[in-house]
């Protein structure tokens, strides 16, 4: 929530922030990597991070050409010049309508273009033809990126769609005045046949000459592309969607936000350049953060980022939740964990689950998840509350700027959702698999290793070969702490039984799953 006039005034005349209060986004600039965090209140709602070099491609736009057809899958493959080609889908080939978030506005009745179908779409664009294609989700595994021919440019207060003469207003502005004296300034735009435009949020209260301004700024993009286009040869990239600075200035920076901070001089002139194009108080509101000691600390921002990454987070109430990402699906789990609050145990488990429905929701934002989400939310008797539980969901995730559907609890309590996976999760980017457990958060236990070990010591000495019956056993210390122990006895037998000779050694670089058992002479390892 923004800050009062009054609290911006106090801040402006004292120096001092409450960064406890307000709405405010903070950057942080590296060597390596370039970081961005979203606070209401003090809490971290949203965080992103671009690494040097590596600049995300959703939103760019490419002049491609059709590699292959494949009819079975209805989809096309797109070469736009990276290893793998592009995923187009014949849907995302068709003029799309006015997605449901948006109010379509009719601007007299022009001409009534012929509908494009499905199977319209390989005579269209045969093989070896040329596309023009924007990225609408990036690379993710050994997936290429997917794209589609409904290209969009996104301004400040407009996103002009150069190939599709749609018109629309954003449902977020809800003040019937606002619409109408919106849907007036939209019908008058001049603007060059077969485009359309979309009014975002932020054009609410703005005046007509600065929705104009926008547009002329996003068709001389698009003029800029046209030129790009027109004078290279497939696969070229035409237009790169902007970095994490400028994406943040265009899509962050609304009235709401009391305040930009960033750590960099250079970048902070940047941004304030960027904005004072379209707002000089928007300009004034990105300050630099000179010090002491490192913004994201003195922010409680770094904290909270390595919080929020753990499988298991707390939630004021005592409860928790258990995040699980697998192939297919995010699973979340809710326990009441130490709350024990109220006696009126339903009132405790709508507490729990109302408190776990606002995680989730930023958990998902923080975490970047997408795909298939399934949240196990606590059993609750009353129908009500689980209507109360489902509408906390639907609210949290109205700030989400990826696309969500949320269907309400079943009989089972389970809450199925899906949410727009547009790059890979930042867990992904941050992490690797552990080399030990191989990613699956588990190592065997000393016991079983030393199970393994045995059967394996066995499977060699059966073969009776005079070579083999002198051998060297490397394991790791916990391992080894085992077989001194409790299995002495059994390796003892082991040597009687096939009357060889054993040596055990340790090694405290090997992990725990980690074994050698080599020839006693010449440490070649015995297979």
């Amino acid at each position: 929530m923004a800050l009062s006039f009054v609290q911006r005034l106090k801040e402006f005349f004292t120096g001092k922030r409450d960064i406890r209060t307000g709405s405010r986004i903070a950057i942080s600039c590296e060597a390596l990597e370039n970081r961005v965090a979203v606070l209401e209140n003090g809490v971290l709602e949203e965080y992103s991070i671009e690494r040097v070099g590596s600049q995300s491609i959703v939103g760019s736009i490419f002049k491609g050409r059709i590699k292959n057809i494949e009819q079975g899958l209805k989809a096309m493959f797109v070469d736009i010049g990276f290893d793998k080609n592009a995923f187009l889908h014949f849907w995302d080939a068709i003029p799309a309508a006015i997605e449901s978030g948006f109010e379509e506005v009719q601007r007299g009745k022009g001409k009534k273009a012929k509908k494009i179908e499905a199977k319209d779409i390989p005579a269209l664009y045969p093989v070896g033809s040329e596309i023009m294609v924007q990225v609408t989700k990036g690379p993710i595994g050994n997936k290429g990126p997917r794209v589609t021919t409904n290209i969009s440019l996104a301004g400040r207060l407009l996103v002009l769609m150069p190939l599709n003469d749609q018109f629309g207003i954003s449902r977020k502005v809800e003040d019937p005045k606002e619409r109408a004296r919106l849907r007036a300034i939209l019908e008058k735009l001049d603007l060059p046949d077969g485009m359309g435009v979309i009014m975002r949020t932020e054009a609410t209260g703005k005046r007509a000459r600065h929705i104009v301004r926008d547009l002329s700024i996003l068709v001389e993009q698009w003029n800029e592309i046209v030129q790009k286009r027109d004078n290279n040869n497939a696969p070229t990239c035409c237009f790169q969607e902007p970095d994490v600075i400028e994406r943040t200035v265009r899509d962050f920076l609304t009235d709401e936000v009391d305040e930009v901070i960033c750590d960099d001089k250079a970048i902070v002139e940047r941004m304030q350049e960027m904005a004072g194009i379209i707002s000089r108080r928007a300009k004034r509101r990105i300050t630099h953060f000179a010090g002491p000691g490192s913004l994201f600390d003195t922010y409680g921002i770094q904290k909270q980022i390595d919080n929020a990454f753990y499988r298991q987070v707390w939630l004021p109430c005592g409860g928790y939740i258990v995040i699980d990402q697998t192939e297919a699906l995010v699973a979340i789990d809710v326990n009441t964990g130490r709350n024990k609050g109220s006696k009126d145990v339903d009132k405790l488990l709508l507490e729990t689950n109302l408190e776990a429905a606002v995680e989730v929701g930023r958990q998902l934002r923080l975490r970047n998840m997408g795909g298939l989400i399934v949240v196990d939310f606590i059993d609750m008797k009353h129908r009500r509350d689980q209507q109360a539980v489902y509408k906390a969901m639907l609210d949290n995730v109205r700030r989400d700027k990826a696309k969500t559907q949320i269907l309400p609890i079943s009989q089972f309590g389970l809450m199925e959702m899906t949410r727009q996976r547009l790059h890979e999760s930042l867990g992904s980017a941050l992490y690797e698999a552990c080399p030990a457990c191989k990613g699956h958060g588990q190592v065997k236990t000393p016991l079983t290793m030393s199970v393994d070990i045995q059967r394996r010591l066995s499977s060699i000495l059966q073969r009776n070969r005079p070579e083999q019956k002198d051998l060297v056993v490397v394991v790791h210390p916990d391992v080894m702490q085992r077989l001194r122990s409790e299995d002495g006895e059994l390796l003892a037998e082991l040597q009687r039984r096939y009357e060889c000779k054993l040596a055990f050694r340790v090694d405290p670089g090997y992990q725990r799953e980690q074994f050698l058992i080599a020839h006693a002479t010449s440490g070649e390892e015995v297979k």
